[in-house]
Order: structure tokens, then sequence, then C-alpha cells
């Protein structure tokens, strides 16, 4: 693609307005006036310099950068599947990555690439979970100078934050992006197709750094060098034809990547998703208009929330709580933000007649 470079004419003005203009200004130094530019006193040195003082502050923040990237980027891998092409972050000392479930997918072994090397290593899967879209593969052989990131508290993140993505957008390694954080707490569904996990996660940190495919399973790092989140996924604008909405990313807090990571790495599976759960299969029905009216139950788990509390396959949940339930996807987002044992009220129909029965929830 061929550069252009624009340059910027000035009108020339007539020799007697340059004079005008002259005498204009000598008068407004002989009456005492300073110069519109001229920083201010308190901007001078006692040796009658100036003071740098933005460029001083630029250079501040671009340091700051240069720091966070040297020393997080080397925690950042590039993983390849069969299938997928994705990120990863060192989690450990012993060679455990995590990542996300999405870029794993139904793989068992795969070849990882550090940003400071471009030696292929193996590695396998330890324990996927599709539920919170997140996965832990473990390196065969632990490479020299393997070095964990530091996994920060998600609690702690800021609106308004400047933080750094890193990871392998469009298979390009060690990229960096930079943003601010958007927004924390958005409960997000994930598409099921391309690869999704139609996982619904809830606490997710909304960041405006650019997060393309490849970018998932990376770092989201704040300034202090902490991982506050793993970048998983990318908005997406239907006027844009369901293209990716520029600048509004989402990153699984740091705290559940925590959770989850430290339970697979100990046990080998998730043993306590933190996930609140109704123990139904349903799917979404329509009403007469052909818009989503609820949530018809057609499996209810022995022994679970829903069937403890007397639902029956054939009966349509339309609220939880003070939430309207319409789709499959709003049940789910409700219950992302819930907590097992917790209880809530059910509105559902039965027959024709509307019932509303206390449940208290289970776990996933």
């Amino acid at each position: 693609m061929a550069a252009t470079r624009a340059s910027a004419s000035r009108p020339l003005l007539p020799i007697t307005a340059l004079v005008i203009a002259a005498l204009i200004c000598a008068a407004a130094l002989l009456s005492g006036c300073s110069d519109a530019g001229s920083p201010p006193e308190k901007d001078r040195t006692k040796d009658g310099t100036t003071q740098a003082v933005v460029p001083l502050a630029a250079d501040d923040l671009q340091n700051a950068y240069l720091k966070v990237i040297k020393n997080v980027l080397p925690s950042v891998v590039q993983i390849q599947a069969s299938d997928e092409l994705g990120s990863g972050v060192v989690y450990d000392n012993r060679g455990h990555i995590v990542t996300n479930a999405h870029v794993v997918g139904n793989e068992q072994t795969f070849r990882v690439t550090t940003a400071n090397s471009q030696n292929v290593l193996t590695a396998k899967l330890v324990y996927s979970y599709p539920g919170q879209d997140l996965a832990v593969i473990k390196l065969d052989k632990v490479p020299s100078g393997l070095k964990a990131a530091t996994i920060g508290n998600s609690e702690k993140v800021e609106v308004g934050q400047i933080v750094l993505a890193m990871g392998s957008p469009l298979g390009l390694s060690s990229s960096v992006t930079q943003g601010i954080v958007s927004a924390t707490g958005r409960t997000v569904s994930e598409s099921s197709t391309f690869g999704g996990t139609g996982a619904t996660i809830a606490n997710m940190v909304q960041t405006s750094a650019a997060i393309n495919p490849g970018n998932s399973g990376g770092a989201l790092v704040g300034l202090n060098g902490q991982v506050i989140g793993i970048p998983t996924l990318a908005a997406t604008d239907p006027s844009l034809g369901g293209g990716t909405a520029p600048g509004i990313g989402f990153a699984i807090p740091a705290s559940m990547v925590r959770t989850i990571a430290d339970q697979i790495i100990r046990t080998g599976k998730v043993t306590d998703s933190g996930r609140a759960a109704l123990g139904i299969t349903g799917r979404t029905v329509l009403d007469e208009t052909y818009a989503p009216a609820g949530v018809a139950v057609v499996e209810v788990k022995p022994g679970g929330a829903a069937d403890t509390a007397g639902i029956r396959p054939g009966d349509i949940i339309t609220r939880i709580g003070t939430n309207d339930i319409t789709t499959l996807t709003s049940l789910a987002e409700v219950l992302a933000a819930d907590k097992p044992g917790q209880r809530t009220r059910v509105t559902f129909v039965r027959g024709g007649a509307k019932r509303t029965v206390g449940v208290r929830l289970g776990e996933q």
C-alpha cells in the first residue's frame, strides 16, 4: 500500500503586513508583555531554564509500558492446536499454562512457543472447563528460564485504569495492545459457533484494548505488572454483519482464573465451580408472535434444585427472582450472577396457569 505524506502550506503575507506585525510585537515587548507561549514562572528553574513537564510525564508512562512488557511478555505463550491458534499464560514454574477452553477445543496435545524462543515445546491437556471457558495445559519438559506470571487481584480493578493485552492475534506472536478498563462485572454469553463454548460468564472485565482472534487465552495486564484477566472474546456488532465491534473486548477476571486453575492443578478437575445451577435442561419457546417467551423444561435432574422445588418437564420458566426469562441465554445470565445455595423464586407456567415456587440453587 502506497504511503503519502501530507505537507502543510501557509499563505504568504504581504511585506507591509509583516512590518506592521513586527512593530506590534515590539510594542508589546517594550510594555512588559510576555509571550503567551512562554512557560509560567513556576516551571522555570533558578538558572532560568524551563522544565519539560509534559514530555517527562509522557516518558514516565512510556517507561512504565516498557517495564511491564519486559517483565510480563516472557510469561505469555502461543498455543497451537490442530484447529485453533491462541495464547496462554505461564501459571507456575512447573510448566502449567492457563488458557481458554475454546483454544484447546477437543485436543489433548499442543505445540507451545514462548516469547523469548522460537523452539517449539510440546504440552498436554490437564483439564478443560468449558463452563467458564478456562483450561490448563502442562509442558512436557519445562525449559530453563520459564517465568510464571503474577496473577493479580481483579477485585481491585478500577474503571479507567490503563491495561495492556498480550498474546498472539492472528498468529502474530508476542503482540501487545493498550487500552483501559471500560467496565467491570459484565455478564457475557459466548457464542457456541466458530469454536466458542457457548458459556455464560459473569464478572468479566470489559476493556478497550484490542482483542483479536489469537489473543484468546493471553494476558490482560495492569501497569503494576500483574495479570488481571484472561482476554477471551470481543463483542460483535450486528450492523457490521456480525463482525467484531472495535474497542469492546472481555476478559475473565483473575480471581476466577485462580479459583479454577488451582483446582485443576490440585485435583485434575473442577470440584467447586462457584456457579449456580437450576438442575434442568431446557429450550427457548416462542409465543404466537414468534417472540421468545420463556424456557421450556425438557429434563429435570433428580435431586437437583428444580426437582426439589417441584418443577417438572413441560413447565415454562418465565421469571427468576426479579429477572424475566425469555431465552436459554437470559436464564444462563441470571444464574451466572447467582451463587450455589442462594435462595430465589422461580415463576413458571404449567397447564396455562402461572405458579411461583421458592428454590435453593444448586451448583454446576
